[in-house]
């Protein structure tokens, strides 16, 4: 059984097991929810301003690459890390943690460990994340995916001041396994009935204490545990590239080039027929037809029929990727369509140009004015028949969870008396996170909702759906329409 399909069908007996909040559903953070640890951005950071010393870098790694730590080695090992921050603020370490997690932690985030959060927080179980790692390290995390609880390593301070030192026991081990005891009979939780997931050997007893285990990509020594009890591992995919594989890159510049090349015959096809719109339908469709498979980056639509059964339309998506949501855009609306963009876009090279050939609507975000204005210039698009593509996000979300719903969209569907169309992308982030100057070889996986009238919406009617179509993006993403069987239409799985 591959990993997706494990991940899959442990994803349905969730859906169809016991519901409510005297299930728990316990999470370990570094390698089971994150790809890799977090350790290593921290000290990564020391190291960039001149905090992690030669002495202190060999003790850490003749630590790690010995056996499992004890829990005494451990909390030298952490503390060993705390002297250096020793005298600064909680506030200060804590604004560090949210700094690193923007960088590049968000972008570690299993896309498989997402979707279990998510079930389980679907089904009402109580959720917990329990880590040997810091608040620091864990809360930004947490927050993104709505988890409550949390159990982790706490920094010993005095009066906001770090003192050096942790406080309390580390969850480390049986100090992991005590916490979690610990929450489990303060809630009335039965062990029996909880799910953990967790990849490390010092997992090991955290995991045979309760009803239902999870090792996930686990270490030898849980590897060999999970065999001899029988315990199923689950395998969560990375999107990270080898370090000495140069397919992401080269796809990334295959991908890139694609695009640039298009756009060249596009000018010139739309300076021969004196025509913008038709010189960037065809980069478009030159787009479109290529980079799929030069790029091996594939996307899977259900429910394509929807994006042509009201046009011209505002087209919603869910913004993860720039990139590879364009190769979405292209593949799903194809022609006869232009963007809202962030002023900013304007100013970069080449794609600035591109998306100002296609008539994108530049909105000047910080100047109320200048984004009205912008929005007007949208509304004539749409009343002369061109659709237009938006991000109701505003800006690229973080990790899967679809952020807050900004308003523009609906008041410029309004206006224009023109449906809105909503466009799910599942698993942008997997292939290409918003910050990655990389993309990964993969299915892109999509589904367009039926189209949203929106004659007739007043101010109250767009304060209620701008809500409900960011729930509709949240139930499409935890419940994913499968493809039309043969002999019914897309309709029905939607």
């Amino acid at each position: 059984m591959s990993g997706h399909e494990s991940v899959g069908r442990r994803l349905e007996e969730i859906r169809r097991g016991p519901v409510g909040p005297k299930i728990a559903a316990i999470f370990d953070f570094d390698g089971t929810l994150i790809d890799g640890y977090s350790a290593l951005a921290l000290y990564s950071h020391r190291f960039r301003n001149g905090e992690l010393g030669p002495a202190e870098l060999v003790r850490t790694i003749l630590r790690m690459r010995g056996p499992t730590p004890t829990e005494d080695q451990f909390v030298a090992l952490v503390e060993d890390g705390l002297r250096s921050w020793t005298g600064r603020t909680t506030a200060d370490i804590l604004a560090l943690g949210e700094r690193l997690f923007r960088e590049g932690l968000a972008g570690d985030l299993f896309h498989d460990a997402w979707r279990l959060v998510r079930a389980h927080q679907g089904a009402g179980h109580t959720v917990v994340i329990a880590t040997s790692a810091t608040q620091m390290q864990v809360a930004p995390l947490a927050r993104e995916l709505t988890v409550e609880h949390v159990l982790c390593t706490r920094l010993a301070e005095r009066r906001g001041v770090l003192t050096g030192k942790v406080d309390g026991r580390t969850l480390w081990g049986a100090g992991k396994l005590a916490a979690v005891r610990e929450f489990a009979a303060g809630r009335g939780l039965d062990l029996s009935a909880a799910h953990v997931y967790a990849n490390g050997n010092e997992d090991v007893a955290l995991l045979a204490a309760v009803g239902h285990p999870h090792p996930v990509n686990p270490q030898p020594e849980l590897a060999e545990a999970a065999e001899h009890h029988g315990w199923e591992v689950l395998t969560f995919s990375s999107g990270k590239p080898g370090r000495l594989d140069p397919r992401p890159a080269l796809r990334t510049v295959t991908m890139f080039g694609t695009l640039v090349g298009a756009a060249g015959v596009g000018v010139a096809v739309g300076l021969l027929n004196r025509s913008r719109r038709t010189g960037a339908d065809v980069t478009v469709s030159i787009f479109d037809a290529l980079a799929s498979p030069l790029t091996d980056i594939r996307v899977s639509v259900v429910g394509e029929q929807h994006a042509w059964a009201a046009r011209p339309a505002v087209f919603f998506i869910n913004h993860q990727s720039a990139m590879v949501d364009f190769l979405v855009t292209a593949r799903v609306i194809r022609t006869g369509f232009t963007a809202v963009a962030k002023a900013e876009l304007k100013r970069a090279p080449v794609v600035g140009q591109l998306l100002d050939l296609a008539g994108t609507a530049f909105l000047e975000r910080e100047d109320r004015a200048k984004a009205i204005d912008g929005l007007r210039a949208a509304v004539e698009t749409l009343r002369r028949g061109t659709s237009v593509v938006i991000a109701p996000e505003g800006t690229r979300s973080l990790t899967p969870t679809v952020g807050p719903f900004k308003k523009g969209g609906f008041h410029l569907a309004a206006r224009a008396g023109v449906p809105i169309v909503p466009i799910v992308i599942r698993n942008a982030g997997e292939i290409m996170w918003r910050d990655s100057r990389t993309a990964r070889a993969g299915e892109v996986q999509v589904a367009v909702l039926p189209p949203i009238p929106t004659i007739g919406w007043n101010k109250a009617d767009i304060d209620e759906q701008v809500v409900l179509m960011r729930q509709r993006y949240l139930d499409t993403l935890d419940d994913w329409p499968v493809p039309a069987a043969a002999g019914t239409t897309d309709t029905d799985s939607i």
